[in-house]
This record gives C-alpha cells, structure tokens and sequence, in this order.
C-alpha cells in the first residue's frame, strides 16, 4: 500500500487533528463519533488533550491490520500521511507503545462487537445459496513474540529435550462468504483445540444461515450445538467414515444417524439425523497428473 493509502486529507488544519475525520481512509470505514462512544463506554476516553489521543490511538492499532509488516513508527508515519504541512505528534516507539497500554484492549473488543456481522443482501448471490445466508468457520494460528511477557500464557512447543519456536495463538472466526465479513472470533493458545473454540462462535449462527466448516474429529457435540441453534450445516467429512445408509435419496445422497459416544444417564446415546452427499474431487498436480478423490 502507498504511504498516503490510510489518510488522505492533505486540507486539515492544526485543530482538525484532534476532531473526528482527519486520519482519512479508515474514518470512512469507522465513524470517528463510534469509536468515540466506544472510549466513553468503556472508560478509555482522556481526561486531557494529549499528542496522542485515545482516537487516534484507536485508528493507529487499526491501522495495523493493513500495515502488519511495518515499526510502530512506520504505521503512524502512513497513517497521519494525509495531514501534510499540519503539525503533528512524531512519538517514538515507546510513547506508542505506552499509549496502546494506556487505551486498553477493551474499545477494541467493544468496536468489534458493534462493527461485526453480515453485509451482504439479497442480490449478491456469492454470499446465498437457495435462500440460505453462507457462512463458513476455519482456524489459523499466528507468531506471538517469543518473549517471557507472553510465553507465560502462550506456551512454545515442548520437544523431548527442549522447548522450540515461536509461541502460537490460534484464532477461530466466522466469515460470511463472498464478502469475508467477520461475524465472530475467538483466539488463544494454540494447544486448546479449533473445535473448542468454534464452539465458543455459535451464538453468532440463525436460522437464516448455512455453515460450512471443515471435518472435525469426533464433532457430534458440535454438531447438536449448531443444530440447536436453528442454522443449517453442511461439514466436511473424511472418507475412512462409512456410515450406514437408512434412506436412500433420489439425487445419490443419502439420510443417516450419527450417534454422540458418550452415554448420558436418562438420555442414552444421543442421535442426530443427517443428510450425506458424496463428492469426487479432482486435482491437477504440480507435474500435470491428476488425482480423484473421495
């Protein structure tokens, strides 16, 4: 991205650095007036004029997301771009860094509940399938810095004779598909499972949707918790899972029962009622070959 690809209003003058709309780009994607009850709401808003405002702290945090490779110095530089001739606070990394802690994680956490769901309507067709909102839920894990501050939490990978690499947050969302809108996440260490935290994602499901999602080992509880939610789920499943055919379909597919493994005294093994499509899925290879798959 260009230098000036964050803030574009080069017409500010000296009292606009401190009023909703000078940082440019990004306060056309998040109103100044939100972010500023968001700072009220949770107690982060400053009781004096700073250099460095609990907004545009805000929008500088923010602004990492499209500068992630870049010092803290650098982001700011690209962020305050726009303002040109108007004098503005250069802060070192330090200040920066204090000014993050002195705002707190708590507007963030805040704004994104407020700016998270879905966008698309009901003519962008990427984003529905028969009248179904798509929805899909995956993992990743990210580098934390390998350092006592956050190894305490974020554990390194523990071999037969020492630990190893840099610690892992692993972070679960829900996307809407098509437009890659963010309805719900959840991160932590990366030796809890995807599967614990996609559970933690589900009060963010409708009846209006339809969730993908991977194969998950041993998810029938996952499963019943998506079910009850009223959404409809269509997940992955891997070939060595065979199960019993109860009712034929006329398009190929197929009605089953997958039954929970844990027996619950008064319930028995619970049961859940799917539908199985098999899929053959052909890759081209690197060489040119290619490959079917189950």
């Amino acid at each position: 991205m260009s230098q000036k690809s964050v803030s574009m209003q080069p017409g500010a003058t000296a009292p606009d650095v401190y009023a909703p709309g000078p940082l440019g780009e990004l306060t056309q994607i998040i109103d100044p007036e939100l972010v500023d009850a968001v700072l009220e709401d949770t107690g982060a808003r400053e009781q004096r004029l700073r250099l460095l405002p609990a907004r545009g702290v805000v929008y500088f945090v923010l602004a990492f997301a499209f500068f992630e490779r870049s010092s803290y110095r650098a982001v700011w530089d690209k962020l305050t771009a726009g303002l040109g001739a108007v004098p503005v606070a250069r802060p070192c990394a330090s200040s920066l860094s204090r000014a993050r802690r002195r705002v707190g994680s708590a507007p963030l956490r805040r704004l994104f509940k407020v700016l998270a769901g879905p966008v698309a309507d009901r003519g962008q067709s990427c984003a529905f399938y028969r009248g179904w909102r798509l929805v899909a839920v995956d993992g990743t894990t990210l580098s934390a810095p390998d350092e006592e501050a956050v190894t305490w939490y974020y554990r390194k990978h523990i071999g037969k004779v020492r630990t190893f690499g840099h610690p892992l947050v692993r972070l679960v969302a829900i996307v809407e598909c098509g437009t890659r809108a963010v309805l719900d996440a959840a991160f932590g260490p990366d030796h809890t499972g995807e599967l614990t935290y996609a559970r933690r994602l589900l009060g963010s499901l409708d009846t209006s949707m339809l969730l993908l999602a991977d194969a998950y080992h041993d998810a029938f509880d996952f499963v019943q918790a998506v079910a009850d939610t009223g959404a409809g789920f269509l997940l992955r499943s891997t070939r060595k899972r065979r199960p019993t055919l109860r009712h034929a379909l006329p398009d190929g597919s197929y009605l089953t029962t997958i039954i929970s493994r844990e027996h619950r005294a008064g319930r028995g093994y619970e049961r859940l009622e799917v539908r199985v499509v098999e899929a053959w899925i052909t890759v081209t290879l690197a060489d040119g070959t290619r490959r079917t798959e189950l």
